[in-house]
């Protein structure tokens, strides 16, 4: 099993495995309860997902196109009533259906005067450090930490930023599998003074754009579900909804329901 222990988030997520599923669930198992943690999150393949089903889990989402094309079955195991619940399940259902009738836009839009956009470097891993601890109270990752935002740059994932006066004001990465040649849009934050003006948009796009251009062809990002805006941008810009992870992750204050976007950048 390819596994993180993520005391941050209290849950266990394994993102590939190899083998028998029973054996495998004993392992989560034993994982789960020496580290206190209260929820299981496995990316099955297609060929598993009902044996899981048979052990309890549930089908949250589906990851299309995850595995080389193959889709991948968003499987979890809850071990308390307190994380199983959701606390705004049909306020955002009501976001949710707003957010479906919403028409979608052209990814050609020109970028509000004033602003730029480019591919960010390890250079400005402080900058963006100083963003994301601005926007997020809490984050499921340390991106409030320069060192780390490298660290990750280093490792494959990609950064765009808009700049407004030679100061980073938005930004948005992709994290890059390049196994399964697939990416997560994810660390999207904008400064509030800045988020009239759509420029999530623009770096989603350039992140695609950047992606194709590396034949990475299935993008996916987890969105609170709770905000209408993200929910929008990515609805917007052809992206379906296909789940909802209850208390996924520690985000904002509090653990959260997260919504599955995904996209065949293919087509």
């Amino acid at each position: 099993m390819e596994i993180c222990l993520d005391p941050f988030n209290a849950r266990l997520r394994i993102d590939d495995y190899r083998g028998n599923v029973q054996t495998m669930h004993k392992r989560v198992l034993e994982l789960a309860m020496e580290n206190g943690f209260t929820k299981v999150f496995i990316k099955s393949r297609p060929e598993d997902w009902q044996a899981l089903l048979s052990l309890g889990y549930m089908l949250e989402g589906v990851f299309k196109r995850y595995f080389n094309g193959g889709d991948a079955y968003s499987m979890a195991l809850y071990f308390t009533d307190e994380r199983r619940t959701s606390d705004y399940w049909m306020q955002e259902d009501n976001i949710l259906r707003q957010v479906l009738t919403l028409p979608t836009k052209p990814s050609d839009e020109l970028l509000a005067q004033g602003y730029s956009i480019r591919l960010a470097t390890t250079e400005d891993a402080e900058q963006l450090a100083r963003l994301y601890d601005a926007v997020f109270q809490t984050y499921p990752t340390p991106m409030n930490d320069a060192a780390y935002i490298k660290k990750v740059m280093l490792e494959g994932t990609i950064f765009y930023a808009v700049e407004s006066n030679r100061q980073i004001v938005s930004a948005a990465s992709a994290e890059v599998n390049t196994l399964y040649n697939n990416a997560e849009m994810t660390d999207c934050a904008t400064y509030p003074e800045h988020r009239k003006h759509g420029l999530m948009r623009h770096l989603i796009v350039a992140l695609e754009r950047e992606l194709q251009s590396r034949n990475i062809y299935c993008a996916y990002s987890l969105a609170r579900s709770l905000s209408f805006g993200m929910n929008a941008v990515f609805h917007q810009l052809g992206y379906e909804y296909t789940g909802r992870m209850t208390k996924n992750c520690n985000i904002f204050d509090k653990f959260e329901d997260m919504s599955l976007w995904v996209k065949d950048l293919s087509r």
